[in-house]
């Protein structure tokens, strides 16, 4: 593979894996349906399911439980460690990316770990119709190996995805903030990108690739 492919890859991987994820439901395991219309009264944690009660499930109809699951997800903790076709249940689609590793990290709003609507799943962007204003974000860390003209390379990508606030506006595919300070490209229409890393030992990519001009940290929405 070319040089140029193999970065084009890497790119093209990394962000279908999490567009794939919010498409098919945000995670396998806990897909929830999508939220009533309404905004929901939000519930004291009191009222709410948590995983340590052992009654909530995985779409598959599975009992979730703290730690570490068979896949690498750990929900309790709000995040995966593993590898990029454990995020798939080993499906056949992904096996050419089966040695690359992944972990990934989100907060409550992007996938809770408790149930306070009563439907026995795990909550997203609870209180909201959508994830827009709800303040969710994720991290995505990927990193191979891979060969080239008999030397061996290994390369990682991040990136910080941050869903954009109720005021943002979307213009020719950036996002920009009430005062029009640029958020960042916009990505699957709620979110959009702070910041992106690439290192790649056999190649000139290395380091921060796109920065947001509010810069990267969380909570800022």
């Amino acid at each position: 593979m070319k040089l140029d492919n193999m970065v084009n890859s890497l790119f093209l991987a990394a962000f279908s894996f999490v567009l794939a994820i919010l498409v098919v439901g945000l995670f396998l395991a806990s897909y929830k349906k999508e939220p009533a219309t309404q905004v929901l009264a939000k519930k004291t944690d009191k009222a709410c399911t948590s995983i340590q009660d052992g009654t909530l499930l995985t779409s598959e109809g599975q009992v979730i439980t703290t730690g570490y699951d068979e896949w690498g997800y750990n929900y309790q903790a709000h995040m995966f460690n593993g590898y990029y076709c454990d995020a798939y249940r080993d499906a056949a689609w992904c096996q050419p990316y089966k040695d690359d590793r992944l972990a990934m990290k989100w907060n409550d709003a992007w996938l809770s770990n408790k149930d306070c609507d009563g439907d026995e799943l795990l909550d997203r962007h609870y209180g909201f119709d959508s994830y827009i204003g709800s303040g969710a974000w994720l991290t995505n860390h990927m990193s191979g190996e891979y060969e080239q003209e008999g030397e061996g390379c290994s390369w990682n990508y991040f990136v910080k995805v941050v869903a954009v606030p109720a005021t943002a506006t979307l213009l020719d595919g950036v996002w920009y903030a009430a005062d029009g300070e640029e958020i960042g490209p916009s990505i699957w229409g709620e979110f959009a990108v702070l910041q992106e890393i690439v290192n790649d030992s056999c190649s000139s990519e290395h380091g921060v690739q796109y920065l947001s001009p509010v810069g990267p940290g969380f909570g800022k929405f």
